[in-house]
């Protein structure tokens, strides 16, 4: 005889963790990914827990867990914001360093020139990429956390009847490769959300002429997730539909206390002060005249 127990009942996670087995790692809540795995665990799972013991509506609670984790990240949108500001007073100059060397043998000058002004003006090209990345653990973690969560099966919210499947609207009487044969609305709502932050960042960021492509991949991505949500939870599609729309809201409030002329001027301000040349920027300088020696040569 081997004695044994048998658990019969919910993929709960603080249920497993009462066993004290590992048992909640059959939940998958990203443990591929040790901060995806933490984030759940430690900062989305026990705000989650703690608005439930409210006895809300499950949309409600969306609402304020994203309404928590945008404040948190408040902080890092801003920084996010001020870069892409940076970048945009900059932009004629820019242009202006592009006139002056439009031809291609004169890429490595114009590339030079534009890292100079950079230097010069006091801005890092990737100072609004970087917060953009560590926000992407969070999307991740949520990524995984909706679909697995056992709390919103079978709970409704408006027109979605459960919280962990799709939010059909419409079935249709076929199916579309790549997408299915239901709308999702939480889904249509993300997606058109989406398609209007994107034309507004790059609005705002103004078109660029030196890579056209780019522009048709933006509008690109938020068409695939349109594929790719429609079959999943409607939890996560109504989480990153909030999102965008307090992202609008934090544009709207940043805009207010960013003065772009100030910005200018302070950029002015940096380019009469003297820049000191690093190690690695002066190696970059030899290497590009060393290549630009041996396109002569080649010639």
């Amino acid at each position: 005889s081997y004695p044994m127990q048998m658990y019969v009942g919910p993929n709960h996670y603080r249920t497993f963790r009462k066993y004290e087995l590992n048992l909640e790692r059959q939940i998958p809540l990203g443990w591929g990914f040790f901060l995806t795995s933490w984030i759940n665990r430690f900062l989305v799972i026990p705000v989650f827990n703690y608005l439930d013991g409210f006895n809300l509506n499950y949309g409600i609670i969306i609402l304020l867990l994203t309404l928590m984790l945008k404040t948190v990240l408040m902080p890092i949108a801003y920084k996010t914001y001020t870069g892409q500001a940076k970048m945009r007073v900059l932009k004629p100059d820019i242009e202006e360093l592009s006139k002056k060397f439009p031809k291609k043998e004169d890429a490595m000058k114009k590339q030079q020139a534009t890292m100079s002004l950079y230097k010069k003006a006091g801005v890092n090209p990737m100072a609004g990429c970087v917060p953009m990345l560590l926000q992407l653990p969070i999307l991740i973690a949520l990524f995984r956390f909706f679909p697995a969560s056992i709390e919103l099966r079978q709970e409704a919210f408006l027109w979605a009847d459960d919280l962990s499947s799709y939010d059909s609207i419409l079935d249709l009487p076929f199916t579309i490769p790549f997408y299915g044969s239901h709308v999702s609305l939480f889904t249509l709502l993300m997606t058109v959300s989406t398609v209007l932050y994107t034309r507004m960042n790059s609005q705002m960021m103004g078109s660029s002429s030196q890579m056209p492509g780019m522009k048709t991949m933006m509008y690109f991505m938020p068409v695939m997730f349109l594929g790719i949500f429609n079959n999943f939870a409607s939890g996560l599609s109504y989480y990153y539909f909030l999102a965008n729309l307090i992202t609008f809201g934090q544009m709207f409030l940043f805009r207010q206390f960013v003065d772009e002329k100030a910005l200018r001027l302070r950029m002015e301000e940096n380019k009469k002060k003297p820049v000191k040349k690093s190690k690695w920027a002066m190696r970059m300088e030899q290497l590009a005249k060393q290549q630009e020696m041996q396109q002569k040569k080649r010639k």
